[in-house]
């Protein structure tokens, strides 16, 4: 169990040190490692709460409480990468605006699902029901990405990394999203860990 947090733990600090060390970008400079970051923490977080929802509906129909543990758990890390995706985007904003845009609807909708995800995820800890984290999973999932579909963006720009022509560019990000899901998959596993 503690060789998995520290293995979690040792690569999140190895993405913050790709992204630190990742080369300068024609517009933003030195920053695009901060937004390098943020971003890949963010899909980090997407890619938790739709493998929790996943496992949720394989828990649900099969009425399999493992699955429903794994949902769980999932939802949990999904939350968690989400909360803490907040800090970095208010870096990734000063760094790259020169200031803090707190009107920009992503930026908005962020705080709200937060808000939402932490609520729920406590309650759920509370009445330790992983069949109802299972459908609420679904739900969270379904909610978050309507709102995503529908939300414009102002200042916030639409996936720049995969829009770049820069080979470099994507190898680096994709670099720091492979870590952030090494991390977050070590996580999950600690938290199901504990469920056993």
């Amino acid at each position: 169990m503690y060789s998995t947090a520290w293995t979690g733990l040792m690569l999140a600090g190895l993405a913050v040190i790709v992204s630190a060390a990742v080369p300068g970008e024609r517009f933003l400079g030195r920053s695009v490692g901060i937004v390098y970051l943020h971003g890949a923490w963010v899909w980090t977080s997407l890619a938790a709460f739709a493998t929790a929802a996943l496992a949720g509906l394989v828990g649900l129909a099969r009425r399999s409480r493992d699955w429903q543990l794994w949902s769980t758990a999932l939802g949990q890390t999904g939350a968690l990468f989400w909360i803490t995706y907040l800090p970095l985007s208010l870096w990734a904003m000063r760094a790259t605006w020169g200031g803090l845009y707190l009107l920009e609807p992503r930026w908005r909708l962020g705080v709200d699902f937060a808000v939402v995800a932490l609520m729920t995820q406590v309650g759920l800890l509370i009445l330790d029901r992983p069949a109802w984290a299972s459908a609420i999973n679904v739900a969270f999932l379904a909610a978050l990405a309507l709102a995503l579909t529908s939300t414009q963006a102002v200042l916030h720009p639409t996936s720049p990394v995969f829009r770049s022509d820069s080979l470099g560019v994507k190898l680096a990000f994709l670099t720091i999203l492979g870590l952030c899901l090494g991390a977050a998959a070590c996580l999950v596993r600690l938290l199901r860990s504990r469920r056993a």
